[in-house]
């Protein structure tokens, strides 16, 4: 009888335990570039916990470009695979790097479709449509327009440019049309390479959590100097093979904003 009420009990448990939450990542050197400047943008792509560091493999992107002035370059071909020891020491973990010339002023949006990721302990596949907007040489053309991809962050205000304590406003679309009362996680960048050092007090700081609202809007102020992540998370309407069985998959609009202080 003992055993029988611990069941529940432990199914209770394991409910509140907070899922981790998984981001796609593109960190250029920097988001703003002036003429001034070097020309040559360094460009990461991870998959990550961004808050806790914590990375999972990253398979090559089915998709990696750059869109500016309406135009669209393919850049895969320009990603070199890197690695990295894990947090056990005896995994090596794939993530990638990519070298961009920019060339013209105007606003660059960088975009990477990667390949599906397996999350066993969800029993789905995982794949976010990842975006970041690089301003270059001071003008200010096309952050504000969507790529036309499944699901997508539009910003509506500027994502550049952006001192910490400032309201990020934006949009979700799902296949262009806004998506009603979506769900969107918000995480820092916690890495030790870009100034991550925080601890967190209890687990909901870990993670912010937004509600959007009836036409896909949601705002959040960044609190702290940094990279900040905003997950827009769905399911998509078709579904992939595992092991010979149809397998759900989680779509995610993802984009990164980067916070500055005031001198």
């Amino acid at each position: 009888m003992k055993n029988t009420c611990l069941f529940p009990f432990l199914a209770l448990l394991l409910m509140a335990v907070p899922a981790v939450a998984h981001f796609g990542v593109i960190l250029p050197s920097d988001d703003i570039v002036g003429r001034d400047e070097g020309r040559t943008l360094e460009l990461q792509l991870k998959f990550i916990h961004p808050a806790e560091g914590q990375y999972m493999q990253m398979e090559k992107p089915q998709r990696f470009e750059v869109y500016r002035g309406g135009q669209r370059e393919d850049l895969l071909p320009a990603l070199k695979a890197e690695s990295f020891k894990a947090a056990d020491k005896n995994t090596n973990l794939a993530y990638w790097r990519a070298a961009y010339q920019i060339r013209r002023p105007g606003d660059h949006t960088f975009f990477v479709e990667p390949t599906p990721y397996w999350e066993p302990a969800e029993d789905k596949f995982i794949l976010h449509y990842t975006k970041v907007c690089v301003s270059a040489f001071g003008l200010e053309d096309g952050w504000h327009e969507p790529l036309g991809v499944e699901i997508e962050i539009l910003p509506l205000s500027r994502p550049y440019g952006l001192w910490t304590g400032n309201l990020f406003s934006a949009q979700v679309l799902r296949k262009g049309q806004p998506l009603p009362f979506a769900e969107i996680e918000v995480e820092y960048l916690n890495e030790a390479a870009v100034g991550g050092k925080l601890s967190f007090p209890a687990a909901p700081f870990v993670a912010q959590s937004i509600k959007a609202d009836g036409q896909g809007v949601f705002h959040y102020a960044m609190p702290k100097a940094g990279w900040w992540g905003f997950a827009a998370l769905s399911d998509a309407d078709w579904k992939l093979q595992k092991d010979g069985e149809s397998k759900s998959v989680e779509i995610g609009a993802v984009y990164w904003v980067k916070a500055t202080d005031l001198p």
